[in-house]
């Protein structure tokens, strides 16, 4: 399933230009006549194509249509899921989720490189605290579950929506960095220190020099070489959070009962049939999961553990899905990208739903350059305004920019009237779901409540159906909450 990895020092690096070494001929523009990568030409360079590199950690997740939403009784009566088909395009996703010694990797990271900014450091760590019961008895896990190296491999748990989006922004520079040092761009640079890091936004923005070995050759005739560009297709994408609808796709794995477009089974978890027990004779009886059997049953009696874990499981366990993920369902929860909204379903787009969107803009001065870069080295962004939307796409005004319900005066009701509040009001009140001033309903769903999905060790196996949502604040995190990241797929839907 990984794609073919990209190939630069094995040749020389100008092979990258499609006639920059000999023997690979000269290609010439259908559309002007003059040629590529040639400098008496002016110099256009194009890089031939090939496949995207899979990333550390990656499986391709191929792409296609099916049926997201509900497949079990809504026991809740929320209504939050109701079935609606839709597309999502081919994208990796981690194997697995991400580890404690993952997250300790990166912490690691940003304690030897931030090392005068302390507060990077404790804004970065896990709460270990989550494991704390009014009448149960954890404090060995407040104190050993991450740290511990008998818990290497098992989820991390304790860190938010917030600080998982840090960590995919963390682990895509750090990949991209090691690419480039492997090709021969780039040198290691143990002494990295506060914004003077590799960051990958602003390394092609030209904001970051780092140690250069060597630069690729350019067949600008003003210059002779120059740093890696997007075009040249060396660069991985962002690794991110996945979306709501890939991480229910992903765990569905439909792949592996689909014949000829037809799907001869709608799936309740992630494997066939209602039983959440191994039906191979091999492992028959077996519990494919970790997750709770009944009150007070978490892993079963002694000699004969049905999930062997009473806490999360190391991230291999249990059997992967069709596409190779392990823990799909149970074992712990996992954040999506995705605003929640229980209506969502009726408003988002067919093709790769998602409901979380803020467009935004790099901060530049006066004469149009890019802005100095923040304390963490990352470029400044700033949310593009419906003015400027309007003027630069000729959106029309009632297109709203972000996921936000709309307008404030949408956003405030009274029974069926809508209401207009004062400016201060309005200003205090813009990105809430509902007022909370005195006399109007409140909710616990704001701009700050996110998805997660995938079921625990804490929960029963309804909430393990890949369609089942719930929802926590950003800023929070629980002690059977994870995550594990995402990346699109650019160009060919499957590996060619």
């Amino acid at each position: 399933m990984k794609g073919k990895f990209f190939t630069v020092l094995s040749i020389p690096v100008c092979a990258l230009i499609i006639s920059g070494c000999s023997g690979r001929g000269q290609q010439v523009s259908p559309t002007t006549g003059w040629s590529y990568n040639d400098p008496e030409s002016g110099g256009f360079e194009v890089v031939a194509g090939s496949e995207q590199e899979t990333g550390p950690g990656l499986v391709l997740i191929e792409g296609g249509t099916f049926t997201m939403g509900r497949v079990e009784q809504d026991v809740l009566y929320d209504w939050n899921n109701v079935p609606r088909r839709v597309t999502v395009s081919s994208f990796y996703m981690d194997q697995t989720e991400v580890r404690n010694v993952d997250y300790r990797e990166y912490l690691h990271w940003i304690h030897r490189v931030f090392m005068d900014y302390p507060l990077v450091y404790q804004n970065a760590l896990p709460d270990t605290l989550v494991w704390r019961r009014p009448m149960a008895y954890n404090e060995p896990y407040v104190q050993y579950y991450f740290r511990h190296p008998s818990y290497n491999d098992y989820p991390v748990i304790g860190v938010n929506w917030l600080q998982a989006n840090d960590y995919c922004t963390w682990r895509t520079d750090r990949v991209n960095e090691g690419i480039l040092i492997r090709e021969g761009i780039l040198d290691p640079d143990p002494n990295q220190l506060g914004r003077e890091n590799f960051n990958t936004e602003a390394y092609l923005a030209g904001q970051y020099e780092g140690l250069v070995n060597q630069n690729l050759p350019s067949m600008d005739p003003n210059q002779e070489y120059r740093r890696v560009l997007i075009e040249d297709g060396m660069l991985l994408p962002k690794y991110r959070l996945p979306t709501e609808a890939e991480w229910e796709y992903a765990a569905l794995a439909l792949i592996g009962n689909t014949y000829e477009e037809r799907v001869y089974e709608r799936r309740i978890y992630p494997w066939d049939g209602h039983n959440v027990r191994n039906d191979e004779k091999k492992h028959l009886g077996e519990m494919r999961a970790n997750f709770v059997r009944g009150r007070g049953d978490l892993m079963g009696t002694a000699g004969s553990l049905n999930d062997q874990a009473t806490i999360p499981a190391p991230v291999e366990s249990f059997w992967p899905n069709d596409f190779g993920l392990y823990c799909m369902a149970g074992n712990v929860n996992e954040w999506v990208q995705d605003i929640y909204r229980p209506m969502t379903y009726e408003a988002v787009d067919e093709f790769n739903p998602f409901r979380g969107n803020v467009f935004q803009t790099i901060v530049t001065d006066e004469e149009g350059h890019i802005a100095e870069k923040d304390s963490l080295g990352r470029l400044r962004y700033r949310d593009v305004t419906e003015e400027e939307a309007i003027n630069r796409w000729n959106y029309n005004q009632s297109y709203y920019l972000n996921y936000r319900d709309g307008d404030y005066q949408s956003s405030v009701s009274d029974g069926n009237d809508w209401l207009i509040a004062d400016e201060q009001a309005q200003a205090k009140s813009s990105q809430r779901m509902y007022s909370q001033a005195e006399g109007y309903e409140t909710s616990l769903i704001s701009d700050n409540s996110r998805v997660y999905k995938g079921g625990s060790w804490r929960d029963r196996a309804y909430w393990m159906s890949p369609g089942t949502r719930r929802f926590l604040d950003e800023d929070q995190s629980r002690d059977d909450l994870g995550f594990r990241c995402a990346m699109i797929r650019v160009g060919s839907p499957e590996i060619r």
